[in-house]
């Protein structure tokens, strides 16, 4: 199995490549998530691989990221969800996103996503949203766009309050729901969610 290619970035197209390596050229099919992150044609470029066969045919698909290469791997293991739909899900969404939506169990968001209708996005739920861990669930907490980069306050406010008995889901919940200031400690946090303030 190739697991990634690493050489010239010969063609570019939104959904394709082409990655010259020692002479000759794979065509890699990638979503737009990782398409955005591709370098300029006649660049170096090391592309992570999804290689698909069946009994028919074989595709490699590309992706910039582990995360987006998983999400991909994820989305093939529900039934009804072939490469067509997990690259769809791909374009629509950033893996962050994509995860984010299955945690939160956001139908609506992804059956917005071309190719996805209601009932195929309740089954890729149902199937998928316990296959992240409760740490990969409270990381989604650190993607609020109003928490810096690299702080983990919500988190580990959430990570405590599960540890006290809550439920994953209320303990997100109540976490995010809190009003997050530069000098709030993580301990203000826990009283300020159990007090509701």
């Amino acid at each position: 199995m190739i697991t990634f290619l690493e050489g010239t970035l010969e063609e570019k197209q939104p959904g394709r490549a082409v990655v010259n390596v020692g002479g000759v050229g794979y065509e890699v099919l990638v979503p737009l998530c990782s398409f955005d992150r591709l370098p300029p044609e006649g660049a170096k470029t090391r592309i992570l691989i999804y290689h698909h066969i069946t009994e028919v045919s074989q595709a490699l698909f590309g992706f910039a990221t582990a995360e987006e290469r998983r999400m991909f791997t994820l989305l093939l293991s529900v039934s009804g969800v072939g490469p067509k739909i997990a690259v769809s899900a791909l374009s629509g969404l950033s893996a962050r996103e994509l995860k984010t939506a299955l945690i939160e169990s956001d139908v609506k968001r992804l059956s917005s996503i071309s190719g996805i209708g209601k009932k195929t996005a309740e089954r890729i739920i149902v199937e998928l949203r316990d296959k992240f861990s409760a740490g990969e669930a409270l990381e989604t907490l650190a993607g609020a766009d109003d928490q810096p980069i690299g702080d983990s306050r919500l988190r580990d406010a959430a990570l405590a309050l599960i540890s006290l008995g809550y439920k994953q889901d209320d303990a997100r919940k109540m976490v995010k729901a809190l009003k997050l200031e530069t000098s709030t400690s993580v301990e203000e946090l826990i009283r300020m969610a159990l007090t509701g303030r």
